[in-house]
């Protein structure tokens, strides 16, 4: 299957690696794919410069964000920062309409001032906009009516998603949400292709407010436990 990953940071770089693994024609997208290689730094998250990620993994192609989700036969994964997602998502509408877009943007505003900001060893934690009254998933819904928006992967690292065995043997859970229930279906496929067996259906695109405000959640558990230490979830039925 062509699938598109629309980013190139390390969650992007996560899935289009597994994507590759797995025997699917990977096609990336980011805003300017000649500044993108032309970077001969590592990135802000110490990931080294994408060219060499594409070395290491030949196969992906990277591309724009339209053309990345012009080549998917039915299935774009959002990997773009949540502050940017949706302008750069409104931007592509011809190309993914039809299509299935697994958004897992966190809308993180940085820099925002707080009345109480929430200190950390990394500096202020960021706020969370859209919260309680909407989400970032929902935004993009409204924005993109002919796009079958599905939230997941949110409430875990990347490297996890793309590998739940990496975490007590994956004994633990993943939830989506969405409007659309064959798009869902679509990406339980794909999650059980990725190795999840527990996976738990929220419901309509709404709950999108609960997976990304779980953000906050699982930045405190992150912080607690300490930096590398992934670790999963598990609901208890």
């Amino acid at each position: 299957m062509k699938i598109a990953v629309l980013g190139t940071g390390g969650g992007g770089r996560a899935h289009a690696a597994r994507l590759l693994e797995l025997g699917h024609d990977v096609h990336v997208g980011t805003r300017d794919p000649e500044a993108t290689l032309a970077r001969t730094e590592p990135d802000m998250m110490g990931n080294p410069p994408y060219q060499q990620f594409l070395a290491d993994h030949p196969g992906i192609r990277l591309h724009t964000f339209a053309d990345a989700a012009a080549a998917a036969d039915e299935i774009v994964i959002n990997g773009i920062d949540g502050a940017s997602a949706l302008g750069a998502l409104t931007a592509i509408a011809e190309q993914l309409n039809g299509k299935v877009l697994i958004d897992y943007a966190v809308p993180y505003l940085y820099g925002a001032e707080m009345e109480h900001p929430w200190p950390t060893p990394f500096g202020t934690m960021p706020k969370l906009d859209p919260c309680d009254t909407d989400s970032l998933a929902e935004q993009i819904q409204r924005a993109l009516p002919d796009v079958k928006v599905v939230k997941s992967f949110v409430t875990q690292e990347q490297d996890t998603v793309v590998n739940p065995e990496a975490i007590g043997g994956g004994d633990h859970t993943m939830f989506l949400a969405g409007n659309h229930t064959e798009a869902k279906k679509t990406v339980t496929e794909l999650l059980n292709s990725y190795g999840w067996t527990d996976i738990l259906d929220l419901g309509d695109l709404v709950a999108a407010r609960g997976m990304e405000m779980y953000a906050h959640m699982h930045a405190a558990i992150g912080l607690t436990l300490g930096l590398g230490n992934h670790f999963g979830v598990k609901v208890v039925r």
